[in-house]
Parts: structure tokens; sequence; C-alpha cells
């Protein structure tokens, strides 16, 4: 097995300046061994097709299942537009078309997706298995548009309309078998799971709601399946070991493009105030509970030393464990008086946890009858503005 990502910098050698035209011509990022190409242009990313390829898409642009297109893009769209009549052709197939020719596509062979993503920071992961290679391209961006299926929704569509929000994570899946449609719909359900569960392993928050995202609101996908191919795949479950293909690739490619967009990673994660952000909570917030509190109000000092605690492993990790009884009581998993028992005794075990030999007044910072994020703010308000930095702030494993 083999994995490979690719990030294009926007540094260039005197030799790449010079051959400037070329390289928005396209380059060739990548190329699979059942020769379908990666190319790179500026706003866009081109998968060149060999003949035989079967497709299927959530394009506007020969989307669903086709056969024969030879060529499918992920385009970023520019700057400025928020409506389809913003753009050129005034619709997004139109606008599609035309993408198509500038790419030197033909666009009744050619799909596209859309997305607000930077192409320098495509991802790219292939891995095989007795010969069946399976190839991931993918762009990733959530920190705008990252939501939970379920959530409430942003507009009502109606007579074909459609609103721009930025944030997207588009796939383009290469499999180098012959899948039957059914099974190359069976590929979408498999790379979807696979995307989220890379969201879920990042605890990436949903932007309209207090849950985990599960993608955004405007994901693409392009699966491509090899018709030529003698190998016929019909099992693209999890127990499959094509399945199993898609689902690690998607998993690695997700986690690379949405490091190289967003800055999303695990140990960004590791962080107290990222944790609660999804609950509407940050420093303003927690000032806002401190400032009542005994002690020096001095807010400088108290966002700098909350700012370096909140990024203690020990504290993330009681984060993380009182936010996790939080999301069960909300699914109905944990009964919510045994749910909050239990995360504010975590609360009182914090002194033996963090090594520290201060006494805090729990029984003023803690109420069972108050919500477990109220009392944890208050809480770790009081650790922030009263606590030795250097008791709190080190890192400790």
């Amino acid at each position: 097995m083999a994995a490979r990502s690719s990030k294009i910098t926007d540094q260039k050698t005197d030799h790449e300046s010079s051959q400037e035209s070329t390289v928005e011509e396209g380059a060739l990022l990548f190329e699979t061994t059942g020769k379908e190409k990666v190319y790179r242009y500026k706003d866009s990313i081109l998968l060149s097709l060999p003949e035989g390829r079967n497709t299927l898409t959530t394009s506007w642009l020969n989307g669903g299942y086709r056969e024969g297109l030879r060529a499918i893009f992920n385009h970023r769209v520019p700057k400025g537009k928020h409506a389809p009549k913003d753009l050129d052709g005034g619709s997004i197939p139109a606008y599609l078309s035309i993408l198509a020719k500038r790419l030197a596509a033909d666009p009744d062979t050619a799909s596209g997706l859309l997305t607000a993503a930077n192409m320098d920071n495509v991802s790219i992961v292939t891995r095989s298995f007795r010969g069946v290679e399976v190839t991931a391209v993918m762009t990733a961006g959530i920190e705008v548009n990252g939501g939970r299926v379920g959530d409430p929704a942003s507009y009502y569509q109606e007579d074909g309309s459609h609103q721009f929000i930025q944030g997207t994570i588009n796939t383009m899946l290469i499999i180098g078998a012959n899948l039957p449609p059914y099974a190359m719909t069976r590929a979408v359900i498999t790379a979807t799971e696979a995307k989220t569960a890379a969201l879920q392993q990042l605890m990436a928050p949903s932007r309209y709601s207090t849950g985990i995202a599960t993608g955004s609101g405007t994901d693409m996908m392009a699966v491509v399946a090899d018709g030529t191919s003698s190998l016929l795949l019909t099992d693209v479950g999890h127990h499959s070991k094509l399945g199993e293909l898609i689902g690690k690739v998607v998993i690695e490619c997700t986690l690379k493009a949405l490091e190289m967009q967003s800055g999303l990673t695990p140990l960004s994660q590791r962080d107290v105030l990222v944790r609660l952000e999804r609950f509407g909570i940050e420093e303003n917030h927690y000032w806002k509970v401190a400032s009542h509190m005994d002690g020096d109000n001095r807010k400088a000092a108290f966002f700098k030393t909350l700012r370096e605690m909140s990024k203690n492993p020990v504290l993330v990790s009681a984060t993380g464990s009182i936010l996790h009884i939080v999301d069960e009581i909300s699914w109905g998993l944990v009964p919510e008086t045994a749910g909050r028992k239990v995360a504010v005794s975590i609360m009182k075990g914090l002194p033996e946890m963090l090594g520290i030999d201060t006494s805090i007044p729990f029984d003023e910072l803690t109420d069972e009858k108050d919500t477990i994020i109220e009392n944890w703010i208050r809480v770790t308000a009081w650790l922030a503005k009263n606590c030795d930095p250097e008791d709190i702030c080190n890192s400790r494993t």
C-alpha cells in the first residue's frame, strides 16, 4: 500500500516562473496505474479520464451516472460571487460548461465540482490491494460551513434558486476496477461515512448547532470506475476489501486536506477553548464570569493565563470527557441528573489530576442544578484567575 498527499506552494523557482504559462495550462500532479491523470490549474484541479470510464457525480453538469465522460474538475469559485447569476453564463450549468472549455475539456463529456477551497491545498492519497487501486483527490474546508446533518437550514430552495455558502469538502474517488451502477452508489455511501469519520476524529464543530460536524452543507463527490477492467467488484460495503480501501484513503485524504486548508489537526483541537467553541463559549464569556469572582481583575493577565492553561492536556482531557457527557445527555444515552453528578465529580478531581495543592471552593462554584457547561466555566475561570500559572499552564502528559 502507498499513501501520498500533494500541496503546491506559491513559491516558484526562476525556471518555474519562466514556465508560468505552461503551468497555467495544467501541471501534472499525479497519475494512477490506470492512466487517470490529475492536473492542477490556477483555480481548478482536473481529472483526465481514459476511455471507458463510468462516473457518478453530484455535479450540475453531466451529473448522476454517466458512461463516457473524459474529464472531471474541481473548481474554486471566485471571491465575491454570491449567487449563480453572478457567475459567467448566469447559471451554474452554464458556468461549468464555460469552465470545461477553459480547461480544454468538452462540456458534453465533462463534469465539475465547485468549492471555495484553495487548489494549492489538494490532497491525493492512493492505496492498493491485489491489483485494485483506489485513489482519493480532495479539497476540504469546514471552518465556515461545517455542519451536522439535521441542523437548521440556511435557506429554502425553490425554482432552482441557490445560495453560495463557503466551506466544502469535495471528493474525487478513482477505483481501478469495474463496478456496476448500484455498487458505485454504495461507494458514495462508504466514502461519505469515511469523510464523517475523519471529522468525528477531529471533533470538528458544527457552525449551526452544538453538534459535531458530519460534513459541510455544500459537499460534492465524483466516483470513477474503470468499465474496461476485467475485474468486476460488486460489494463496496464495510466488510469488503474495496470498502476498506475507500474508507482508509478518504479518511486520510480528508485529514490531510483539512490540515492544509484550515489548519484543522489533532494538535489544533488539543485546546479547551477550541473544544468549547461549538457551545458558543469564548474568551470574553470567560472574563464575564471571572470578573465577578474574588481576585485581581486584570483582564490581560487573565486572558494570557487562560490561553496557556487551555492547552494543558489534562484540562483538555477533562473538557473532552465533560462535553461528551453533555453530548450523551442530548442524545438520550445518559440521564441528565446522573450525567451532571459525574461531570461535577470530574471537576472536583481536578486538583489531583493537575497535581496542584490549591483549595478550590467547589461548593461555591458548582451546583448540580446548573448546566454542566455553566459549572465547568466557573471552575476553569476560577483556576485561570486564582491559581499560579506555573501550576496549571505547564503541559502534562
